[in-house]
Parts: C-alpha cells; sequence; structure tokens
C-alpha cells in the first residue's frame, strides 16, 4: 500500500542567531535554551535536539516543537501565500 502525507499548514520560522522568538512561538521558552556555542536545544518527544545556524524551527500540529534542516524543510515544506 501507498500513503500520501495529508496536507498541513505548519509555523517555522529560520533560527539564525536570534534573540527573541517570534509571535507564536512563546510557548518554546520553557522548553529550549540557547548553548554558549549560540545553538538552540529543545526538548522534544524523541529527546533534546539541537537546531544550528540555518535550520527551520516548526510548531507541529499538536503544539510541538522541534528544529528541521534546511535541504530537508525546503523538499517538505512550501510557502503559503
Amino acid at each position: 500500500m501507498k500513503f500520501r502525507k495529508k496536507p498541513v499548514v505548519i509555523d517555522a520560522f529560520e533560527w539564525k542567531d536570534k534573540p527573541c522568538f517570534p509571535e507564536g512561538f512563546e510557548g518554546l521558552h520553557p522548553i529550549a535554551l540557547i548553548n554558549d556555542d549560540e545553538k538552540l536545544e529543545i526538548k522534544t518527544l524523541e529527546g533534546t535536539m539541537t537546531a544550528d545556524d540555518g535550520d527551520w524551527i516548526i510548531k507541529g500540529v499538536s503544539g510541538e516543537f522541534y528544529p528541521c534542516k534546511p535541504d530537508i524543510f525546503k523538499l517538505t515544506y512550501e510557502l503559503v501565500e
């Protein structure tokens, strides 16, 4: 059997040494911190994940947050106008 991913609109922003999170990502504060290397560490259901400069931070359909590498993001998502 084959399956197609359901179309879902997500909120995301690109991590570029940002000192604060954009609107809609305020809930990320208690579960994420910026470490000494200026990388963002996010507690996810799969464990702590690190976002490097240029990674995308995605807010999932259940309000969870996780990082995504730019090449994967580009292949998976397109901008909603």
